[in-house]
């Protein structure tokens, strides 16, 4: 099973995307999306002939996105509800399932611990990943994590449903 996992923005959204078959994953790219300041209409336009094209390049089987938390900058959450939008119209239009994640959902996946920080998911990805050094940038390492919480929710669900 092909994921990838989104870490929603505007000016730069992370992806990262990895091959996950029973419960061993292994990346297969990352990196991020990234648009030139401007009026909003023309970098949400840009986002999504990116992201179609990212989607086409990899057929992932699943998207998996990290939800919107609650932030205190108004002005931050509206721009990054944009760029989901815009992600999630995306999405559907290739036919590609989604399943949205919470933060600390995330990280429980990948370090264990909820509240883990940016540094220990990052880490816990490179070893997970098997990976020489640290993902950079950051959002690209979120968006690895992203991925391998979708990937390993997946394994739960088949674990449950055999009873074990």
């Amino acid at each position: 099973m092909v994921i990838l996992g989104l870490d929603p923005g505007i000016a730069r959204l992370g992806y990262g995307v990895i091959a996950a078959d029973r419960g061993r994953e292994r990346c297969i790219a990352y990196g991020v999306l990234a648009t030139a300041p401007g009026q909003q209409g023309p970098r949400l336009l840009d986002l999504r002939e990116r992201l179609r094209a990212l989607i086409a390049e990899h057929h992932p089987d699943r998207i998996c996105v990290e939800r919107l938390y609650f932030s205190k900058n108004v002005k931050t959450a509206t721009v990054v509800g944009e760029a989901r939008g815009v992600i999630l119209l995306t999405c559907a239009e290739a036919g590609v399932p989604v399943v949205e994640v919470q933060p600390q959902d995330v990280k429980q996946a990948v370090a264990g611990y909820g509240a883990a920080d940016k540094t220990q998911v990052a880490r816990m990805v490179r070893v997970l990943l098997g990976l020489a050094e640290l993902p950079k940038p950051d959002d690209a390492a979120d968006a690895l994590a992203i991925a391998l919480s979708g990937a390993r929710m997946h394994v739960d669900r088949i674990e449950s449903a055999k009873g074990t």
